[in-house]
Order: C-alpha cells, then structure tokens, then sequence
C-alpha cells in the first residue's frame, strides 16, 4: 500500500477546537477538488487558474487538494503559489511510493477525508473533521492538465443537484488547439522551452488535434441525442455525489472508490454507480482538455481506451455490465463493419483490375456523399472549427486518415485478446508521453509502399496470364460473391449514416 504523507484540516486548529464543544452545529456545503498531478509543474496552475475563475452557488464554497503523486519536480511549490495567486483554499497532499498510479492518488484523497479502512488501528474521525466530511456535498474529480470553463462548476453543481438520483456529471469536453509554431520568433530566447511546452504546434499537430477535437465533438453530440447519459464520466471533469462514490465502496469492499482492475478506471466506476445512480453529461459545462499531439501519443492512449472497454465488455470476473453495453457493443460492430468494408473492398478492386473484370457503377458514390455530409456536418458542430478543418472533412480526406488509424488500434486491441499477456495501458501510454518509446509510422508506410509497387510490378509483368479466360473465369464467382457481400455492408453503412445526419438535425452542440 503506498505511502501517504498526510494533510492539515482545511481550517486551522484553533477553529477546530472552537467548534468542538457545540451541538447542532453546521459547516456551510461545499465542494471538494481532487486532482491528481504527477510531475505537473507546467499545467497545474493553469488548471487551478480555471477554478479560481469559477462563479459558485450561493453559501456553497471550493476546496481544492492537489496530490502531488510521486513528483520529482516542482509540482508542489507551483501548486502552493497558484493556490495563493488565485484565492483558493488549497491543500497539497503528496503521495509516496504509490504503484497505483492515478487511481492511487485519487484514493488518496479520498481517505483523506473520509478514513481509511484499510488501517490497522481504529481511528475515530474527530468532531471538525465528521462536521468537514459531513459538509462536503461534491466531489470534482479533474485531470492537473485541463481547464474548466468559466461557469462551468456551477452548472455541473446545477446539473448534479437537480435530482436526488443523480450520481455524477460530466462536463462537455473540447481540446484545447495549440498555437502556430510559426507565431514564436527564431530569435526568442524561449523558443525551445515554448515549443516543449505544447502550448505551440506545427500544421501536423494542430490538424492532429481537431481529429481528436471533432471525434470527441460526435461522441457528446451522440450521447445528447440518446437522452444525456452517459456511459463513462470521463476523469478530466466530472462532479460526483459522494454518497455514490461510497456506495461503490461498500458494494464492492474497497478501500476507496477508484479501481486499477482496468485501464479505463473512469468507465469501471461509471459503471458500478449506474447500479443505483444516473450519470449525465451537462449540456452547458466546458472543459478544455489537453489533446494527444502526436500519431504514437495518440495511438498509446487509444490503445489503453479501447483495450479496456473490451476488457469490461469480455470479462465476467469483473462483475459490472452497463446499462448503455448495448450501446457499447453495436460501437464495436460498427468498428468491425467499417475495417470489413474497406479491406474486402481492396482486395475485389485489387484482384477485379489485376485480371481486367473491374466494371464502374455510379450508385457507388451514394456512400461517399452521405460520409460527406454526415463529416461536414460534424465539423461545423464542432467548437471552435477552423474553415481549412470543414473542407478537409467535406473532401474526406482527414475523416478518413483518421479512421484508419482507429481501425488499425481496434484490429490491435481484439487480436491481443488471443495474447497471454496483458499489457499495462498506463505504463505504455506515460512511455510514448515521455518519449521513451518512438512511432513505427515511418517503416508501416514504407513496408505498404513496398507492397504496392511489387504487387503492381508482378500484376502487370503476368498481365497475360492474369487476364486470361482461365483466370477469370475461376475468379469471376469469388468477386460476384464478395462485391455482392459489399454491397449488403455497404447498404448498412449508408442506412446508419442517414440516421445520424437525421438526428444530427437537433440543436444540441458539442
């Protein structure tokens, strides 16, 4: 278990010992912050900027615990000034030797406040500190590298009070674009540390991050117009009820509300309080989030996602199923059917050129103009789009490149079930973060160039053989069959497309 180094009382100790000895007394409601930060010096006090500017309910009041989790930098002291700078009431707590990583610093905190059951000796919570426990009516959980939007915490406050049966709510996520590389002078004595930084990117990575940015715009925009809930509150910013939190707890004998049983800890909790509780997504709240600046981050972080949601959809030890895991299911045929449909439709027009039987059919295009209307409309939803973003997904050229690099991890993630051996999402995602580890883009591509030219040197050097009746008419039943197997998928595939550019007609936004 690891090693926690303890607290003070958000109040003094002189106010402790006041109230001490009086009955029916009261602490005003409040809302506590867990954030945990490791090695977070260059975001934590942009996000504890964030809630310094947040509006709060009337009589309701913010307490903030950043956990200092295994840091080796300045996180803490940065912390501490921010706190100071923007009027928080903030406390620093600081883990040691905590192998649970995230998970282990949110419980932290958790025990923090309400006890540790794990300890060996009784330990009775003193007067100040049941009246503290009592007080707290919610807990934000945030990432140390978002941000929420002004406002944003009152109506997650709104949205969570609004119904005793509500056990979290999350707020809508955008990320945050960086700025053109170009606007830094050569000459800037900081030009290296800005660029480090990832407040600045290149035209790569800022088109990298609205792929992410729209993909995240179409999955909120899909679980508004199935009702508002929601089948994971994402850990970036999400307001909890306690009493849900605790109700995991005693369900499931833990020692504290967060799991590392999996590598989507936040859909897991999820999950175990839909048991009893709502979880919604807040249809006004804000929070701008940090986006994946490279093809190997962004990969390593999908892979640890996507490996963990089949994870819980596969594994009965778990003992936790979701009321949305028919939702969650027809996401991952869906999956299934667009890399189906796009490698069987390579391979008919491969062998149908290679042996002169490829014959052009405008009813073709029918698929092509939904995606594109279906993307651009997506696009223009998407906050903060940029002109260049919607014509890139009217043309589909960037929808598609972005496809096949979730295709690619999902083929990834369901052939490493057959695997023995399971891989850790957290170490493997913190490696390419770090970059420890490096991209194998640059040698797939030239093994596909590879491919192509000697596939095309071969086919035109048979080109004879390959066109000859023989051949076509022992491959003519083959690509009858599978071009009418396409055909079935792809009337499918448009069908889908419609209903979501129907729905799609809604006011609601990302």
């Amino acid at each position: 278990m690891e090693n926690v180094v303890g607290i003070p009382n958000i109040y003094n100790d002189s106010t402790a010992s006041s109230i001490s000895g009086v009955r029916n007394t009261y602490m005003k409601p409040r809302i506590v912050a867990f954030i945990p930060a490791h090695n977070e010096e260059k975001s934590i006090r942009d996000c504890l900027a964030g809630l310094g500017d947040q509006s709060l309910p009337k009589d309701v009041e913010l307490d903030v615990i950043v956990i200092a989790d295994n840091c080796t930098d300045r996180t803490e002291e940065v912390a501490l000034e921010a706190g100071e700078e923007f009027n928080l009431r903030l406390k620093v707590l600081t883990t040691k030797n905590n192998k649970h990583r995230k998970v282990g610093a949110l419980n932290a905190a958790w025990k923090s406040i309400y006890g540790d059951p794990l300890d060996l000796y009784d330990k009775k919570l003193t007067i100040f500190q049941e009246y503290y426990k009592n007080s707290v009516k919610a807990i934000l959980g945030m990432d140390a590298d978002s941000r929420l939007a002004p406002d944003a915490l009152f109506e997650l406050w709104e949205g969570l009070m609004s119904s005793r049966n509500i056990g979290g709510v999350m707020a809508k996520y955008t990320m945050r674009m960086p700025k053109k590389k170009s606007l830094i002078s050569k000459d800037d004595t900081h030009y290296e540390a800005k660029i480090a930084s990832g407040e600045y990117g290149g035209p790569i990575t800022r088109w990298w991050t609205h792929q992410q940015k729209q993909d995240m715009a179409s999955w909120l925009l899909s679980l508004q117009y199935s009702g508002g809930s929601t089948y994971v509150l994402g850990g970036q910013a999400t307001l909890f009820r306690p009493e849900a939190l605790q109700n995991v707890i005693d369900e499931n004998k833990l020692d504290g509300p967060w799991q590392d049983e999996s590598d989507v800890e936040d859909m897991l909790l999820t999950w175990q309080i839909q048991k009893k509780w709502k979880t919604l997504i807040s249809p006004t709240a804000r929070c701008f989030v940090d986006a994946m600046r490279s093809y190997h981050t962004f990969r390593q972080q999908r892979n640890k996602w996507q490996s963990g949601t089949v994870e819980l959809l596969t594994n009965s030890n778990i003992g936790v199923k979701s009321r949305h895991r028919g939702r969650i299911w027809r996401s991952q045929i869906k999956s299934f059917s667009d890399l189906t449909i796009r490698l069987l439709f390579i391979l008919l027009l491969v062998t149908a050129l290679a042996t002169n039987q490829f014959y052009w059919s405008w009813i073709w295009l029918t698929p092509i103009a939904l995606a594109s209307i279906l993307n651009t409309i997506l696009a223009l939803k998407t906050p903060m789009h940029r002109s260049i973003d919607v014509i890139l997904a009217t043309l589909l050229i960037s929808p598609e490149i972005y496809l096949w690099v979730n295709l690619i991890t999902f083929a990834n993630v369901w052939l490493g079930k057959l695997s023995a051996n399971k891989k850790d999402g957290w170490a493997i995602q913190y490696s390419a973060e770090r970059g420890q580890t490096r991209s194998k883009l640059v040698e797939g591509i030239l093994v596909i160039v590879a491919l192509v030219a000697i596939g095309t040197y071969l086919c035109i050097d048979h080109r004879a053989f390959l066109t000859s009746e023989t051949v076509q008419l022992a491959v003519k039943p083959y690509l009858k069959t599978g071009w009418n197997i396409l055909t079935y998928l792809t009337v499918y595939t448009s069908i889908a497309m419609l209903y979501q550019i129907w729905t799609l007609r809604g006011r609601h936004s990302a």
